[in-house]
């Protein structure tokens, strides 16, 4: 009885500290730093607009922060994302991606992001994921997960999972150096 104890309490750590740091999807699967190109894709992002990795260009690195609205870490760390994308240098952007969204056209995901993005005063863009983003997702074990890319789409060193901001931030200077 002792053992079961000890085991269950084991558990109940490790179960806490992994969604103290992120939230895992169902699919845990291959490592996203196994990919050296973020996928040509065209989208829509949370305000209709359409998107492809056009976004990329002019820009040094883009921070590509994928988030769920399921996700209480993703969601408290919107408003420093928010509050970052407005200082941003000029080569740099962020931008998001719902990942729970079903598809481009999922209104109910896309309208609950909407008032996570609003509450959190985080006006950056955010992209419902079309079919080759989706593909990429599959490889995405646990959300937030930030990765960064060049004005070409490469992926730039390892992902970070879990909410960490000013690991981003160091990212992002080591990248612009």
């Amino acid at each position: 009885m002792k053992r079961i104890n000890h085991i269950a309490s084991i558990m109940l750590v490790t179960v806490m500290l992994l969604l103290s740091t992120g939230c895992f999807a169902e699919k845990a699967a291959d490592k996203t730093s196994d990919r050296e190109k973020f996928p040509a894709f065209k989208t829509l992002d949370l305000a209709g607009n359409t998107v492809t990795q056009e976004i990329f260009k002019g820009k040094k690195v883009t921070v590509i922060n994928i988030w769920g609205t399921f996700c209480p870490p993703c969601k408290e760390e919107m408003p420093a994302l928010g509050a970052w994308a407005k200082e941003m240098p000029k080569d740099a952007q962020i931008i998001g991606i719902v990942c729970d969204a079903k598809n481009e056209n999922d209104k109910r995901i896309a309208n609950a992001a909407v008032k996570i993005m609003e509450s959190s005063n985080a006006k950056f863009v955010n992209l419902l994921p079309s079919k080759e983003i989706m593909t990429y997702l599959e490889n995405v074990a646990a959300v937030p997960t930030t990765i960064f890319v060049d004005s070409e789409g490469n992926i730039l060193g390892q992902p970070v999972v879990g909410a960490d901001v000013e690991k981003y931030k160091a990212r992002v200077r080591e990248y612009l150096k």
